[in-house]
């Protein structure tokens, strides 16, 4: 597997739990957000990378469950992607416990579409990110 592009990691807090004792399905979704947030801001000089009223829209995820996890714990969200489109790019995470980083807990692809907000239109990538996913 390649070197990830980003990694972050997070806390999982008590309420990330559901009434089986571990983290509810809709929070993996929540620490890719996290990761892919930060990676993205990571990018930029200051603030946000682009032009101002752009941005990246969700289009696609595809989550895989592989294991529970459980409170308390760090999940590490590594973040992969092949390559930028012109207006949209794939990226991929994979997540794992801190201490326990050989085992996949779920895995997320993801497409995400540069937007400009103004007119809901996609838009060409910026090229900090054009640039960050070609490396």
């Amino acid at each position: 597997m390649p070197a990830p592009l980003y990694t972050a990691r997070i806390p999982v807090r008590w309420g990330d739990q559901d009434a089986l004792g571990h983290v509810n399905n809709t929070v993996y979704l929540r620490y890719v957000e996290q990761a892919r947030i930060e990676f993205l801001e990571s990018l930029a000089d200051e603030g946000w990378p682009g032009a101002p009223d752009t941005g990246p829209i969700l289009a696609a995820a595809e989550l895989q469950f592989r294991r529970p996890i459980h409170y308390p714990a760090t999940v590490v969200v590594n973040v992969f992607s092949a390559g930028p489109g012109r207006t949209s790019f794939p990226l991929d995470s994979v997540l794992t416990v801190e201490g326990d980083e050989e085992t996949v807990y779920a895995d997320v692809k993801a497409t995400l579409v540069w937007v400009d907000s103004r007119t809901g239109r996609p838009t060409p990538l910026p090229d900090v990110i054009r640039d960050a996913l070609a490396a």
